[in-house]
């Protein structure tokens, strides 16, 4: 509503007011909000004076009264700018002016929508404070307004206003006050600023309040303080002050509902009602004398009775933790009067629960009584001052107890026992005092009842253990016996409700209830149940092996003392009972508890819109009644059934058991099913009641989607038929309500978790009573994440169950046990430090597992800690920011014994669960420059690992070991001779990998692209930068498509450029240009975006497939296009004109950005991955950056490079899913241009050939496998294309580069290789190989030795070159040539057993060797001068002693050198010819035929060298080729031959010389 419309509301706030009238009304406001000394005027004060001004007679007043609300309405739409004090004030003002009826009709109207306006707005907004405190002032009124009531419960976040509140909008609703007018007190920003500045105003000599606020708020100084934070969290909206959530497990609503009956007592003003209760929260031992004294000056006398019930009923009664603290208290407030006020206060609320009903099982009144009966005896006993008599008579109270039976006995003996807790800090009352002993005694009589609950056994034997006394030695009297002392006891507790009408008959019927004939007893049936001996979670249901430790063996049996051998049987006969029974029991108990289950929890929880309320009770009756159906079922048949097969066990042992022997077993069986049946039945249930739980999720899944789904709509779930027909048929006493369910209901399914049948009863901290009345904190989430922990709990347990039993004590198994109760924990608690600390133990039960265990039980071990970690992982749980942050936190923190476990980092790296850059930034630290050997030796390992076995890891790249490698180099570097072992050949190989590639200056511009691609996965932006830079982007794609953007966008640029300056003077200064940090940033957010428009316009497409494809690729390329030609005008302006260095930097720094963004799409998104907009940035972006520009030219080179480094870093082993778009990006035509012709000195072509090897890596497996599916077909073809192209246009690069190229390409590809190896110089006229009597020695080029740009020899361990050149000059060592085999050999399994690349470099090696032996003896190769060397032995020895597989490698070697003439292919066709000459067996010249044939036989082109080869061979005469069997084997092979004849030597020719031979 506008303020001008103040008018129609209120006519008389319409007039004109004189200043003099305004004044005032504002000295008034003023007061309100005035520290001392300046004048102040309460909120009580101003609304007392309001009302006297409304009615009064004088019209000057009433003239202000109108001014102030006018002031103060119109004043409303300012409130969100006031400071939180102050705001608070007003909303007390506000609320005030509504409660006193200070106005009316309209205004009242009014106010109220102020007040509906600002709760609706979010929960913990300034304004919703605002109305909170302002609906506590008038809460008292809100059964006048039914109808506002029902609009402040229908908004969203109802559930969260304060508790006390949401009693009295209920209750409202109905035009009532709650039952019990609960005087909640409200913490808001505003009330804890208002108590600062009041304590700080009361107290100016003291410490400043405002500090321990502080501390209070963040942690506080001593644990008592730090207990009492946790109980009302200052600063957070915990509205329950005076019943602190943390406890909840006492309900004081008996106490409060006796307190209203009673007289009422001075209640002091609210605001001192608040100051109260923030002393009593901060009170700790180090500040009890200040807040003493703050409480004198506080509070008057005539409120300290209100300030003893305060304490006794809300502090004392629920917090038994500060019992001392508050004891301590009094003792310093030294006040007689007020002690005794205490001491009768809690001797009246002891009165008012020992006579109330306790029929109900009621839990919180038992826990209230017991708290009361600690604090009794700590003011009393503890200070050596008496209980009295008059006030309350123990041992009587003892006695009337057992008279009225098992439930007062529940109450009674807790409360007693707690109170005689603290005699024994008394010097009068500690045993053996008469009256303490008395009580004693009476208690111990109590304990020999055989039918006591076992708790209060429990209870009376742990009272005696802190009192130091035997229970065995205390003298029990016949008190219990003595029924005329019973009779005529005097009543403390109440009668049970159901026998008022015939007390005379009470005890006669309780006696026998305690007496030893049960079945005489009204109130049991004849079979008692026998009292349960295990809780719930001692008995472990993974396997029945769970049993065993629980097995009882009474050592008296008869049958045991004459045959101990015996008792092996007593564990298989239990096992074998429960194994037979346990799945038809489960199964039916099951199925009846369910449905039951599921109807009760569906009617109670119709109107809750919490699920996991709903699902923690389904969960508790369920886990109820599925016991209780388990246990009635199976008892007896279990029974029965141990008994027997104990029998049958026992009769089979001993086969002819005398009459006697036979009684022994029976009675020994007997004995023996009676004291197992109980655990075999607990077994039973348990494992019903494991099963059960996941039953229940399932068959309410929909129940919890219902209510999930509507939270996400913002609205609250509600069943509107249950709502109709509760409203309607129900009675108001037993009528849901929406929201939350009754608390009085809910005790009973907190009961059905407590007592679960045949457990004893459990009051476990993972169970606290009242956790179903809490709202969860972030509820939305927790079901999500219990759903993940349950998943993951199932997953371990059905590991467990896997592991066989001789593995069960192994510390493996127990870690594993542990690592799932730590998920249990989690899941219970299910907060962040509870998973931090799971978190933890999984990495660190990684690292600590090491090889030397069952090899089946470490990978089993290993996939369950991996689980746990991947399931905190999981989006609805934590995320992956956040674990592998502290996953990376813990492996660097992690001890040094255990941290450096490769294989468990290596399973954590290649499961993306840590964080690279900061590992290895720590990495590289942790080898301090070589002196730390374990860090080293570890680096080296991983690096091993991750980069150079290339491992499945395929999401690592150089980029993400930096520094580590860089360290390594240096280390190398610095080490001269004494490098850790294996290091150098380590830097070796990773150099060779990328040295072609990489300048690892560090600064230059491949640390610029590295930091690039590391610093695209960071996520933690400033704020407001996303929206920054997608405005830039937006303006600038703008520009770029505008008429008027000039001849390359240069004007577009630099009205654009001129606008983001102008942007960073409007933007105080935080330019996105200003920092490397916010330009990494930017390009990584413009990349984001951009890619994401191009899934979107992919994702419209796959919706409408009509859609004109072209259309849609127009729409990516309409943001990617003009994003690239930003990105290459900056880097043409970036700098100055002649400064090459920040252009190149900023080139290699976006380049990293795009690879990052790329690769970590890859790897979230994998099969759903699209190329598209990556290739068109790549694509686009070489273009621009190769345009005939000056200042381009300058730099072309290093862009180039940049380019190459960014295609090695996507290699398809790296990035599969990008293959085709890069095969298409390293085959553009500009981009073979530039790297082989144009770029000077050919300083392209070694990068270019790497990315040739990487393209031949990744086909190599596929192709050795001959698995060619379509996909890798396409692949395959591409890239023979782009050889055709490259052997056309660039033979020379595939000459110089053949060996690196073969080394890579498996031995089955024959026509790839032989399309590298037909290369030859263009300047070079081949003669034909089929010319007859070509006479290849005369040829010019054939003493020329070819160009070979591939570091052959590197591949050589230094030892074996040593060797080798050795064995080369001087034949020695001898053992050289045997033990060559075993040197080139690395497995036995069959395919992979020998190391081709070294068998390689040893051919072309010692090839290379030979001529220059060859030539310096002044000779040429041939078939004369090639023999009997060094050379020519090593090459015989390994064709007669390698097995097949090693010859055909071998022979391969040789043929690969087989090219256009020059002296290699010379020197290795007369080896291979000389070779098959010498040959000792068949065998070999067979395989030489094949080898090369099979490079014959393909489509062409063929290379030289091999022609002229195989025409020697078969033509010639001396090699009497036609006359071997192999030839003429069968007649296919035999017409293969003579067609490879006709075709070499044409037919004429052909026919002669296979006749000539054959007649030879």
């Amino acid at each position: 509503m506008k303020p001008s419309d103040l008018s129609q509301v209120w006519p008389e706030a319409n007039q004109h007011f004189s200043k003099e009238i305004d004044d005032e009304a504002n000295s008034y406001f003023q007061r309100i909000y005035n520290h001392p000394p300046h004048p102040t005027m309460s909120v009580d004060e101003v609304l007392e004076m309001l009302q006297r001004f409304k009615d009064s007679n004088i019209k000057r007043e009433r003239e202000v009264f109108n001014c102030m609300l006018r002031n103060l309405f119109e004043e409303y739409r300012f409130f969100p700018q006031y400071p939180d004090k102050e705001l608070h004030i007003t909303a007390c003002l506000f609320g005030g002016i509504i409660e006193k009826g200070l106005v009316t009709y309209m205004a009242l109207g009014l106010a109220l929508r102020y007040v509906l306006e600002a709760l609706r707005k979010p929960f913990t907004s300034k304004m919703y404070y605002f109305g909170i405190a302002a609906l506590d002032r008038f809460k008292n009124r809100l059964k006048d307004y039914p109808q506002y009531c029902q609009h402040l419960a229908s908004i969203s976040h109802f559930i969260q206003f304060p508790h006390h509140l949401q009693e009295y909008i209920e209750y409202g609703q109905q035009s009532r006050d709650p039952p019990v007018k609960m005087q909640g007190s409200i913490t808001t920003p505003g009330s804890i600023a208002l108590a600062q500045a009041q304590a700080q105003a009361q107290a100016p000599a003291k410490t400043p309040l405002a500090g321990q606020v502080s501390t209070i708020v963040t942690t506080a100084t001593t644990t008592t303080t730090v207990a009492k934070t946790a109980i009302t969290p200052v600063g957070r909206v915990s509205f329950k002050k005076d019943v602190p959530p943390s406890i909840n497990t006492t309900n004081i609503d008996t106490l409060l509902v006796a307190t209203d009956q009673t007289e009422r007592i001075v209640e002091p003003p609210e605001n001192v009602q608040e100051k109260i209760a923030f002393i009593f929260n901060n009170l700790s031992q180090s500040n009890m004398t200040q807040k003493v004294e703050e409480l004198k000056e506080t509070v008057k006398e005539e409120f300290m009775p209100w300030v003893s019930q305060y304490l006794v009923m809300k502090r004392v009664s629920i917090e038994p933790n500060f019992h001392s603290l508050y004891s301590n208290f009094l003792d310093t407030l030294k006040n007689p009067e007020f002690n005794k006020m205490v001491l009768n206060e809690t001797y009246r609320n002891i009165k008012v629960l020992l006579t109330s009903d306790k029929a109900a099982a009621n839990f919180s009144d038992r826990s209230l009584l017991k708290n009361l009966g600690h604090w009794l005896g700590m003011i009393t006993l503890a200070k050596n001052k008496p209980i009295l008599h008059t006030d309350l008579d123990v041992k009587s109270l003892l006695l009337e107890a057992y008279v009225k039976g098992q439930q007062e006995l529940l109450y009674v003996v807790p409360f007693v026992a707690k109170v005689l807790e603290s005699s024994v800090r008394s010097v009068v009352f500690r045993p053996p005092n008469p009256w303490t002993m008395a009580i004693m005694n009476v208690l111990a009589e109590l304990h020999q009842e055989h039918d006591l609950k076992l708790n209060l056994k429990f209870e009376i034997e742990v009272l005696c253990k802190n009192l130091a006394l035997d229970i065995n030695e205390l003298k029990p009297g016949n008190l219990l016996k003595d029924k005329d002392r019973l009779k005529n006891l005097d009543e403390q507790l109440s009668a049970p409700k159901k026998d008022v009408k015939q007390p005379e008959e009470l005890p006669p019927i309780s006696t026998t209830t305690a007496s030893t004939t049960p079945a005489t007893s009204t109130t049991c049936t004849a079979t008692v149940p026998p009292q349960p001996q295990y809780s719930y979670h001692d008995i472990n249901v993974y396997s029945l092996g769970g049993l065993a430790p629980h097995i009882t063996l009474n050592p008296t049996i008869p049958l045991f003392q004459t045959h101990p051998q015996l008792k092996q049987c007593v564990r298989q006969a239990i096992e074998r009972a429960v194994q037979e029974l346990v799945h038809p029991v489960v199964d039916r108990s099951i199925k009846i508890a369910m449905t039951t289950c599921e109807q009760i929890v569906r009617k109670d929880f119709a109107l809750d819109s919490e699920e996991s309320r709903m699902r923690v009770a389904a969960h508790h009756m369920m886990r109820n009644l599925t016991a209780g159906m388990a246990m009635i079922t199976c008892r007896e048949p279990l029974l029965m059934s141990i008994a027997t097969n104990l029998k049958n066990s026992f009769a089979t042992a001993l086969r002819a058991a005398s009459p006697q022997q036979r009684e022994m077993m029976e009675q020994a069986a007997a004995q023996l099913a009676q004291d197992n049946c109980e655990l075999a039945c607990c077994f039973i249930q348990k494992t019903a009641v494991e099963k059960a739980g996941p039953e229940m999720d399932k068959r309410l899944a929909t129940e919890f989607e219902l209510r999930k789904h509507a939270r996400q709509e913002g609205r609250r779930y509600c069943d509107p038929v249950v709502l109709t027909y509760q409203a309607e048929r129900m009675p108001e006493q037993i009528r849901l309500k929406v929201g939350g369910v009754d608390p009085k209901q809910l005790a009973v399914y907190e009961e059905f978790a407590r007592n679960v049948p045949g457990f004893l009863p459990t009051n476990d901290s993972t169970q606290p009573t009242g956790i179903l009345a809490q709202p969860m904190k972030q509820a939305w989430a927790t079901d999500d994440v219990a759903q993940i922990y349950d998943k993951c709990m199932t997953e371990l347990e059905q590991h467990l169950q896997s592991i066989p039993h001789t593995l069960a004590m192994n510390p493996q198994t127990q870690a594993l046990r542990s690592l799932l109760e730590a998920v249990v924990v989690a899941r219970n608690s299910r907060d962040a430090i509870a998973a931090l600390g799971l978190l933890q133990k999984a990495v660190e039960g990684l690292l600590d597992a090491t090889s030397g265990a069952d090899a089946d039980l470490l990978l089993r071990y290993r996939e369950c800690h991996l689980l746990v970690l991947k399931a905190l992982q999981d989006g609805r749980a934590y995320g992956s920011p956040w674990c592998n942050k502290q996953i990376t936190r813990c492996l660097i923190e992690c001890r040094d014994e255990y941290k450096y476990n490769v294989e468990a980092v290596e399973l954590l790296i290649r499961n993306h669960l840590v964080n690279m850059q900061q590992y290895d930034l720590h990495l590289a630290q942790s080898m301090e420059n070589g002196l730390n050997y374990m860090a080293v030796a570890f680096a080296m390992q991983l690096v091993k690992i991750l980069l150079v076995d290339e491992r499945t890891v395929a999401h690592i790249t150089e980029a993400d070991l930096f520094h580590t490698i860089e360290t390594l180099m240096r280390i190398n570097a610095h080490s001269r001779g004494n490098a850790p072992e294996g290091l150098p050949q380590l830097m070796e190989v990773v150099r060779s990998n990328y040295e072609a590639m990489i300048d690892r200056a560090h600064g230059g511009p491949n640390f610029m692209m590295h930091s690039g691609i590391s610093q695209a996965s960071e996520y933690d932006d400033p704020p407001g930068l996303r929206e920054k830079a997608e405005y830039l982007l937006r303006e600038w794609v703008n520009l770029y498509h505008s008429a008027a953007a000039g001849r390359d966008s240069t004007k577009a640029f630099s009205a654009f450029v001129g606008q983001v300056e102008l942007g960073e003077r409007e933007m105080h200064q935080q330019g996105i240009l200003k920092t490397d940090d916010l330009i990494t940033r930017f390009f990584r957010l413009c990349t984001e975006m951009c890619v994401e428009i191009s899934y979107r316009a992919q994702a419209e497409q796959q919706h409408n497939p009509a859609a004109n494809p072209t259309m849609i690729r127009a729409k990516c390329y309409h943001n990617l296009d003009a994003f690239v030609r930003l990105i290459a005008l900056l880097v043409k302006h970036s700098g100055e004109a002649t400064n090459t260095v920040t252009k190149i930097n900023l080139l290699n720094k976006v380049l990293g950005i795009v690879v990052g963004v790329l690769l970590q799409d890859h790897d979230v998104r994998q099969s759903e991955f699209q190329q598209l907009p990556y290739h068109r940035i790549f694509i686009m972006l070489l273009l621009e950056l190769n345009a005939p520009e000056h200042v381009l030219e300058t730099i072309n080179f290093q862009t180039l490079t940049a380019f190459c480094n960014t295609f090695h870093i996507l290699r398809p082993t790296k990035a599969p899913g990008f293959v085709y778009a890069w095969l298409e990006l390293i085959s553009h035509r500009i981009f073979i241009a530039r790297m082989l012709a144009h770029t000077p000195q050919q300083k392209g072509w070694p990068m270019y050939a790497q990315l040739l090897i990487d393209l031949f890596k990744y086909l190599a497996p596929f192709l050795r496998n001959v698995e060619l599916a379509k996909p890798m077909q396409i692949l395959y073809k591409g890239t023979l294309r782009v050889l055709l192209v490259l052997l056309h246009d660039f033979p020379e690069f595939l000459c110089d580069y053949h060996y690196g190229f073969c080394d890579v390409i498996p031995p089955n590809c024959i026509q790839l290789r032989n399309l590298i190896l037909s290369a030859f110089p263009r300047n070079m006229r081949l003669p034909d190989p089929f010319t007859p009597n070509l006479k290849v020695d005369m040829l010019s080029e054939i003493n020329i030795a070819p160009r070979i740009l591939t570091n052959f020899t590197g591949v050589m361990p230094p030892q074996f070159k040593k060797d080798l050149d050795s064995y080369l000059k001087t034949r020695s060592p001898v053992t050289f040539l045997s033990d060559l085999r075993s040197n080139l050999q690395v497995s036995n399994e069959p395919g992979n057993r020998y190391n081709i690349q070294l068998i390689n470099a040893l051919v072309l090696y010692v090839g290379t060797q030979a001529i220059a032996h060859i030539h310096n003896k002044g000779s040429t190769p041939s078939m004369s001068t090639i023999t009997h060397s060094a050379h020519m032995d090593i090459f015989q020895n390994l064709a007669v002693d390698l097995d097949t597989e090693g010859r055909y490698l071998f022979l391969n070697a040789i043929a690969n050198q087989l090219r256009y003439p020059n002296s290699h292919t010379h020197y290795f066709s007369c080896t291979m010819l000389y070779l098959f000459a010498e040959a000792n067996t068949e065998a070999i010249q067979e395989q030489i035929t094949r080898v090369l044939l099979e490079r014959l036989i393909v489509n062409r082109p063929h290379p030289w060298g091999l022609l002229i080869t195989f025409i020697e061979l078969i033509k010639n005469p001396a090699f009497k080729f036609w006359n071997h069997e192999f030839v003429h084997c069968a007649p296919e092979i035999e017409k293969l031959f003579q067609s490879v004849a006709q075709c070499c030597m044409g037919q004429k020719q052909a026919q002669q010389v296979m006749e000539g031979t054959g007649a030879s």
